[in-house]
């Protein structure tokens, strides 16, 4: 009878097996390098110290303190804390310093760049765009087709009141529905549209009588949009010379905004963002190169 108690040593590797074995598989007895051991060994007795040191285990209204009482959620609390207050420092000089002054100061300007981009990317991109390229009935901030000014102050009074958003100090002009009022006639219409499209670059239908829209023009649309076609700002007006047009540049574009114009309403953020944060998405969107 065997010796169950006999070593048995595998052939191939000369090492000693355990007595296991599967499938003609045996299971060799491999001890664990001493040194992986003796760093398994100090990772325990780290472990047990900083049990004792630092919090760690939870109890069921709280969680022990450990002996030096750290909390990493304190230390990320007045870390957040002190950024707020630094922000409110930069902040409150913001508001106090004229446009100029945060231009030609390194410090302001960053902050406010950076806290406009924030904001503009909340509150302003989903209809003007990431970056500010407008879309069908929304504004691109890119170009120089400003209707209510593109300077700096022109910037933050748009933003403040907004456009036809109800405020009390809004922006506001309202085209008149020249069809849908029956102002014109709808042959008047043709012509008037396809006067400004011959104006501004686009082929005008054949037949129609341009001189007659231009006179169409004048009597209704000049004192507003001027006589050559560049808008005026003080009415709201915008330029029809303009290489981008807010509801689209074709000419059924044209006569349907005629027909029956559209009315886009910028909400007012006066009561919405501090007054830091719309000076600094004023700063911001100016920086798109846009306005003036």
């Amino acid at each position: 009878m065997a010796d169950i108690h006999q070593k048995e040593i595998d052939e191939i590797s000369g090492v000693e097996t355990t007595g296991h074995e599967w499938d003609g598989l045996k299971e060799l007895n491999n001890p664990l390098p001493k040194w992986w051991l003796y760093v398994f060994y100090a990772c325990i007795v780290w472990a047990i110290g900083y049990w004792v040191v630092y919090p760690s285990w939870p109890l069921i209204s709280g969680y022990t303190q450990g002996v030096l009482g750290d909390s990493q959620r304190a230390d990320a609390i007045a870390s957040y804390d002190k950024a707020i207050a630094d922000r409110s420092h930069l902040g409150d000089q913001l508001v106090n310093a004229s446009f100029d002054e945060i231009l030609s100061t390194p410090a302001l300007l960053e902050f406010a760049s950076a806290n406009g981009q924030a904001a503009f990317g909340d509150n302003c991109a989903p209809c003007h765009g990431s970056g500010g390229t407008g879309a069908a009935g929304y504004p691109n901030l890119q170009d120089d087709s400003w209707i209510w000014g593109g300077t700096l102050d022109d910037i933050q009074t748009t933003l403040l009141y907004g456009i036809r958003s109800g405020h009390d100090e809004a922006r506001f002009a309202e085209m008149p529905a020249y069809g849908r009022d029956e102002l014109l006639t709808k042959e008047e219409i043709d012509q008037v549209a396809n006067f400004v499209a011959s104006k501004v670059g686009l082929e005008p239908e054949a037949g129609v009588d341009l001189a007659a829209g231009e006179t169409v023009f004048m009597d209704n649309c000049a004192a507003c949009h001027g006589e050559d076609l560049k808008g005026i700002q003080e009415t709201g007006a915008p330029s029809l010379m303009s290489a981008n047009y807010l509801y689209g540049k074709s000419l059924d574009d044209i006569k349907a905004q005629v027909n029956a114009p559209r009315h886009g309403v910028m909400p007012a953020w006066v009561d919405r963002l501090s007054p830091a944060t719309i000076k600094s998405l004023a700063v911001y969107v100016h920086s798109f190169g846009g306005g003036q």
